[in-house]
């Protein structure tokens, strides 16, 4: 395509951007109406096209020497229209700059330029120092006062400046977290939609409700999200104040918020309840417990967990909170309050998957007698051996903490499940297949039940920019598709999971959709896994992830193997992949156990060095 014709497309979604985009922010239903959003529309072509431009620029400053755009006529009229209406700020003049926004104009500047300001400061000539480091002295420099011309220096080469206001951004930014409904989508998601970078699937936003209800809990929610960015921030610093200082807010604003939000089981079982301020809370708590428990501070771990526990009584991470109480109780001596701990999850309705049997493997190590002297009656079922095979390697690193390296037969450095793939394709029987772990039999399940994902259901659709309903991975995803679940869980377990798969295939190529990764696999691979594998197991796993696509989507096996038997018929092989100094986890071995009842051959392949 000719650069004339993407710039003119570029053009004609911008347009679109503006019009779709802003009258969605001018909607009053939550009141959230404001001067700046609802006068937009007002504003001339090119001051729409020209802040859609920048806002989704990296900045925060532009040089207004740099801003040039074929479809735009007039790019100084329209800088100083939205600079009048609030939507832009300018900077012209030296004594503008302020203290706070030096690095942000420095960063502007190429390195050339940084280091032309750095001699005339009778500086070196900094000539092997990085732009980052150059901003820095800079900065540093600035701020100490020893160059009062400095401000001169960099206005001088940086000209004119604007930026979007801070008004205008943080509205914009609310009106993204209300349309898209998650922090990692923004406005670029509407250029790579119509400009055929991305696409996304064909369903019917069929909506009833809003999911804020009122502004007051949009506003509750938007704080919640900045505790939660505060905390991220200061776990990767390992500032330990405010990770405690972040928790006990979260823990205030949960307790204040129980009493209306969750009285009743129906109340926390809804989408709604996934963008509420307590929700986001609660991801700060168990951020901290995992950030306690790295500390050993176990008993302000266990103290965290059962609050927990005793707020959220329908929720589907009951079972992780169950299991961590078990095991911080153990770590601390209390034994017989870690097993009873454990007994009472197991009578849980809300405990499930590997945390389920995590608690069960828990119960009948922790119950042996005289401690406990009935024999459950999940014993040999959870304390099954997985089959195991072992495979030797000749090690390239042993580092403590590294991950293990080896050489294979013909001395080429691979990894354990390389080494692994390797060896069953030779000695170890043949077969064929690939290192994917979860992520082939998500590909599989969004290609075989693709129109049970986007069916026209109420309430999960609400934007055109979505990859999967709002309601995949909570229990309703389920409840209001069972019969057209069951529809297509039959014919693949009538074998005619293949043909779903290719027309599947042909039909959505390239189109977004949660767990499908067009690029990582063939559809030769897919074919014929699918095929190997067989329709009951197929309809099994994807019966699982239906009714809890959250617990299962992750932890499958390393490896799936196969091999033909015929031109038609074969068998498959899932394999977990373990190292020198590797081990099962309880969600891999529950994971293996499932498997095993849905008909699965797997196995434990350990690598041990020669």
């Amino acid at each position: 395509m000719e650069k004339s014709s993407i710039c003119k497309q570029e053009s004609t979604s911008i347009c679109k951007v503006s019009a779709e985009f802003l009258s969605y922010a001018t909607r009053d239903s939550l009141n959230m109406s404001h001067p700046l959003t609802e006068s937009f529309t007002l504003l001339s072509n090119d001051s729409q096209r020209i802040f859609i431009r920048l806002y989704t620029r990296k900045g925060p400053w532009f040089r207004m020497s740099s801003i040039s755009y074929p479809e735009i006529m007039d790019v100084h009229k329209a800088v100083k229209e939205l600079d009048e209406k609030g939507y832009m700020c300018s900077m012209e003049e030296a004594h503008q700059l302020s203290e706070s926004d030096v690095s942000d104009i420095l960063n502007i500047l190429s390195v050339s330029e940084l280091r032309e300001i750095w001699r005339m400061l009778e500086k070196s000539c900094g000539r092997g120092m990085k732009k980052q480091d150059l901003v820095s002295s800079l900065v540093s420099t600035y701020a100490d006062g020893l160059c009062p011309g400095l401000s001169i220096m960099i206005m001088n080469r940086t000209g004119s400046c604007v930026r979007i206001s801070s008004k205008a951004e943080s509205l914009i930014w609310r009106t993204e977290r209300l349309f898209f409904l998650n922090g990692e989508q923004d406005l670029s998601s509407f250029l790579l939609v119509d400009m055929g970078k991305v696409k996304y699937p064909t369903y019917n936003c069929i909506l009833s409700e809003s999911v804020f209800s009122n502004r007051r809990d949009l506003l509750s929610y938007e704080e919640a999200i900045e505790v939660a960015q505060i905390m991220d921030e200061a776990l990767g610093a390992n500032r330990t104040d405010t990770v405690l200082r972040c928790i006990k807010i979260a823990e205030s604003h949960i307790s204040a918020a129980l009493p209306i939000q969750y009285l009743t089981s129906e109340s926390v079982i809804t989408i709604r309840h996934l963008f509420t301020a307590s929700w986001v809370y609660s991801k700060v708590v168990i951020l901290g417990i995992s950030f306690l428990e790295q500390e050993r501070r176990y008993r302000d771990a266990i103290d965290l967990l059962k609050w927990l526990l005793n707020c959220f009584t329908c929720d589907v991470r009951r079972g992780y909170w169950t299991l961590r109480l078990s095991v911080d109780l153990e770590h601390l001596g209390y034994t017989e309050e870690s097993l009873q701990v454990a007994e009472n999850g197991l009578l849980d309705p809300w405990v499930r998957a590997g945390s389920r049997m995590a608690l069960q493997r828990r119960v009948v190590r922790l119950g042996k007698p005289p401690r406990r002297w009935k024999v459950p009656s999940f014993s040999r079922s959870a304390m099954r051996k997985i089959p195991e095979v072992y495979v030797q390697g000749r090690p390239i690193n042993s580092d403590l903490g590294a991950k293990s390296r080896f050489y294979n037969e013909e001395g080429e450095q691979c990894g354990v499940e390389e080494l692994a793939l390797y060896y069953y394709a030779g000695e170890g029987g043949g077969w064929q297949g690939v290192h994917t772990e979860s992520g082939i039999w998500l590909t599989i399940f969004g290609l075989l039940m693709w129109d049970v994902i986007f069916a026209d259901v109420p309430n999960v659709f609400y934007t055109r920019f979505q990859n999967a309903p709002l309601d995949l991975g909570t229990d309703s995803f389920y409840s209001v598709r069972k019969s057209s679940i069951e529809s297509h869980l039959r014919k693949i377990r009538d074998g005619m999971a293949e043909e779903c798969l290719i027309k599947s295939w042909e039909t959505h190529n390239g189109t977004a959709c949660r767990g499908v990764n067009w690029d990582r696999h063939t559809l030769h691979e897919l074919r014929a896994a699918v095929t190997c594998v067989g329709g009951h197991c197929l309809a099994s796993l994807c019966e699982l992830l239906t009714q809890d696509y959250r617990s299962w989507s992750s932890g499958m096996p390393d490896l799936l193997l196969w091999r033909f038997n015929g031109e038609y018929s074969g068998e498959a092989k899932l394999v977990e992949v373990k190292g020198p100094r590797d081990r099962l986890s309880e969600q891999q071995r529950a994971w293996l156990l499932l498997l095993m009842d849905c008909g699965f051959v797997v196995e434990v392949c350990k690598v041990k060095p020669l």
